[in-house]
């Protein structure tokens, strides 16, 4: 029962996000000329701006650049931006505890300053990737579904129907999608003796070792992965740049979100395993400054 309640939990605090999220891009497919709007999704910023974002410490902003890929209106680059830079509950845990808020700042310059080159040199191997028009997506013919237009089932085109009634149809499907992922990892952790045994036993292993496997823990699609992650920093399991790794892995839900289209699955498992190597080496990297320094403060 805690188990469902834990997960419960989890999904309805991202639920009113996500619902957030379907009602912009809504107002971004139907109400806007998008002139601004596509600078923002596919300009030059847009890999620092989805950087920006994501060090924000919620995994609402990586499930809507999963959307937003997902629908061709942002580049690999800005998606790759927004994962690295994600880092889920970690940055709320660390300001908590005393002992661990100096590796705070630290923490967002690297996680920032990667996630910016990341996505910069990303776009910059794949400079012809095929993007949508945003405005395009104000033609109804474009969408999968009628529930974008407010048609279907719900009878008429309105603004109340395409502006609240379709992002909460698709808001609900999605927190179903993400309750049922949640309370299969969840269950998974259970057995594998809870947040506290995994971070005892298998974090354990040297400064070279360690990103290796925090690197995994970060790819867990759920928030217990960073509180994994955080705890073991916390209490000493782990080094500095082994956190870092994993939390430059860690996406939370949007990698939910992002295999939610199985038409695209050779892609998605590049982007997780281009992921999963960036977050090793930069673990590996601030292990071995970490080590050169004396006595580091964090």
């Amino acid at each position: 029962m805690e188990l469902i309640l834990d997960a419960l939990w989890v999904t309805l605090k991202v639920f009113p996000f996500v619902f957030l999220i379907y009602v912009l891009i809504e107002i971004l497919e139907h109400r806007t000329h998008l002139t601004q709007n596509q600078k923002i999704l596919q300009g030059n910023l847009a890999p620092l701006i989805g950087s920006a974002t994501g060090l924000i410490p919620q995994c609402g902003f990586s499930v809507m650049a999963a959307k937003l890929y997902d629908r061709g209106f942002i580049r690999t680059g800005t998606i790759m931006a927004v994962f690295i830079a994600t880092s889920d509950e970690a940055l709320i845990l660390l300001i908590s505890d005393v002992s661990a808020a100096g590796a705070v700042m630290p923490l967002i310059f690297i996680k920032l300053v990667y996630s910016v080159a990341v996505g910069y040199l990303t776009n910059f191997i794949l400079p012809k990737e095929r993007l949508e028009s945003v405005a395009a997506q104000e033609v109804p013919a474009h969408f999968c579904c009628d529930e974008h237009d407010g048609r279907g089932l719900l009878g008429e085109n309105s603004d109340f129907k395409t502006f609240f009634i379709s992002p909460l149809i698709h808001s609900l499907k999605i927190w179903l999608y993400l309750l049922i992922v949640n309370l299969v990892f969840g269950y998974i952790i259970d057995l594998a003796g809870g947040e506290g045994v995994i971070a005892e036993n298998a974090l354990q292993g040297g400064a070279y070792v360690q990103p290796l496997i925090t690197a995994l823990i970060g790819l867990i699609p759920n928030c217990a992965s960073s509180v994994i992650l955080t705890g073991a920093y916390t209490s000493g399991a782990i080094t500095f740049g082994s956190l870092v790794c994993g939390l430059c892995s860690n996406a939370g839900l949007g990698l939910v979100v992002l295999f939610k289209n199985p038409k695209r699955l050779k892609r998605n498992i590049l982007i997780v395993v281009a992921m999963y190597v960036l977050a090793v080496i930069a673990g590996l990297i601030i292990n071995a400054i970490m080590l050169a320094i004396p006595n580091p403060s964090f």
